[in-house]
């Protein structure tokens, strides 16, 4: 589904990232793990078209959308969760999810599968979305990214700033949502959570991907237990 293929991009002439190749295949869940700083979210900003690569292609279902604009990525398919949420924080919950769908009209249906999922926000849909909690702000998030019927979702650290308990419920969600056949790649510093969940991981290490595996042999690669699982 998606394939990124010697992937160079940052900030003001200086890459971040450099050289990075992966892929994620339809109805798989991936993870990019790495430390702060490792360029997990320029990664991912080159990916969906918020931030122009200086070399590298990244193609979509076979077509290149390199450097295409996040507006036009967003209607391919693709749905994106930064970690700072980017709600609109006056606005109520159901008004915050029906711009998911801009430019389109929200769809009843998707609608209904977003607050089916996420009950909360069901029960709160007049509330503003800036006096919810962090939890409550990281399922309007991705539920906001679902109006949009995406085929992937690409999530930034979904637990930044969660509870230990609230960042286990906003995987579990995922997981529903990979069960219900979406794609999702996610990059993440609770690396248990995100090796519950997905098939395969990548290892970021300042810009280059220095690792890959399944999440059975990254979970046993003693670099990554040393790194991020604190086994030594």
């Amino acid at each position: 589904m998606l394939e990124i293929t010697g992937l160079s991009a940052g900030y003001e002439g200086n890459d971040v990232i450099q050289d990075a190749s992966f892929r994620v295949d339809s109805g798989e869940a991936v993870m990019i793990i790495g430390s702060n700083g490792a360029g997990k979210t320029t990664l991912f900003r080159s990916v969906v078209g918020l931030l122009a690569p200086s070399l590298g292609a990244v193609r979509y279902e076979g077509t290149d959308i390199t450097g295409v604009p996040a507006q036009r990525i967003v209607r391919r398919g693709i749905s994106f969760v930064p970690a700072e949420r980017r709600l609109f924080p006056r606005m109520t919950v159901r008004e915050n999810l029906a711009l998911g769908a801009y430019p389109g009209r929200p769809d009843p249906k998707t609608m209904e599968l977003v607050m089916d999922l996420f009950p909360r926000l069901a029960e709160r849909q007049r509330q503003r979305a800036g006096t919810m909690s962090g939890g409550e702000q990281q399922m309007l998030a991705v539920g906001r990214a679902l109006m949009a019927d995406p085929s992937l979702i690409v999530l930034d650290e979904p637990t930044t700033g969660l509870a230990p308990k609230l960042a286990a419920d906003a995987y579990e969600a995922l997981g529903a949502l990979r069960d219900r056949g979406l794609t999702v790649l996610v990059a993440e510093q609770q690396v248990p959570l995100a090796m519950a969940l997905c098939d395969r991981g990548y290892v970021l290490d300042n810009g280059r991907i220095s690792t890959q595996g399944t999440s059975a042999e990254l979970a046993n690669d003693p670099d990554v237990r040393r790194a991020y699982l604190g086994i030594t």
